[in-house]
């Protein structure tokens, strides 16, 4: 039976934590994220239990309600990047030769070029939602798995089991199937949830540059972005959602830097 290291341990307790806030978000919070009220800019206190913001919405809500948006475009990217970029790290590590090559060279391009910057060019072009901002968080993630893959592809494709299929006369399609992509998934595991970190706190600055989910929408980089102005007198408003952010990265990148710890 594998034990499960106790940084991987920590970040499951804290995935699930933020999963239950998330799907719980209508019974943990007292209000609606978005109605405005005449209590604008309120301290701390029992009935606001962070605030309340320049519009008169309840601090807290916002914060449990973005978790759902935050998880939404974290996953759904991280599943974009496995999906685009799984099959081309395959299809290079395997075959290698012109193929790989010509891969590689459009990987580095990618990776080449600041993932935040290229994000921002296509949240432009596209524009801004929750849609087009999975989207394009995991075109520009898919690079890195691609890569990652392609390594662990190399590696698994020289040991005798594959060797030793290819004497039997088994077919390429049979030993990418049959071996080569179970001894690669935990690897892609890892990245998987690596990735929902970088998609989360990326969302989160496009957002804080204005071209993440759109308001009124819940959005802890938009939170981060408006409480700003009021960092003097309420920094709470800032605070909090950056907390959120901060926490939320930090458990999904626990769980993927140690996941090949678990023994």
């Amino acid at each position: 039976m594998r034990r499960l290291s106790p940084r991987l341990a920590i970040g499951l307790i804290l995935l699930a934590l933020i999963s239950v806030a998330a799907i719980l978000a209508p019974w943990i919070t007292p209000y609606s994220p978005v109605k405005t009220s005449t209590s604008v800019l309120a301290p701390p206190s029992l009935d606001h239990l962070l605030g309340t913001d320049q519009l008169g919405r309840d601090v807290f809500s916002r914060i449990i309600y973005g978790t759902r948006v935050s998880l939404q475009v974290g996953a759904s990217a991280a599943v974009i990047a496995v999906l685009i970029g799984a099959p081309i790290g395959l299809i290079a590590g395997f075959f290698r030769g012109r193929i790989d090559f010509l891969i590689v060279q459009l990987i580095d391009i990618f990776i080449a070029l600041p993932g935040l910057v290229l994000a921002l060019i296509i949240t432009a072009m596209l524009g801004p939602s929750v849609v087009n901002l999975a989207i394009t968080l995991g075109i520009v993630t898919a690079p890195t798995v691609a890569r990652l893959v392609r390594g662990q592809v190399f590696v698994v494709r020289e040991t005798l089991f594959v060797e030793a299929a290819r004497a039997t006369g088994a077919g390429s399609a049979w030993i990418i199937r049959k071996h080569v992509m179970p001894n690669t998934m935990r690897v892609v595991w890892a990245q998987f949830a690596i990735n929902v970190s970088l998609a989360i706190f990326t969302s989160a600055s496009l957002s804080f540059l204005g071209l993440g989910v759109p308001p009124p929408a819940p959005d802890w980089g938009g939170m981060v972005r408006d409480g700003s102005m009021f960092l003097p007198i309420r920094p709470a408003l800032s605070l909090a959602p950056g907390f959120a952010v901060a926490l939320t990265v930090f458990t999904f990148y626990l769980i993927g830097s140690s996941m090949n710890d678990a023994d």
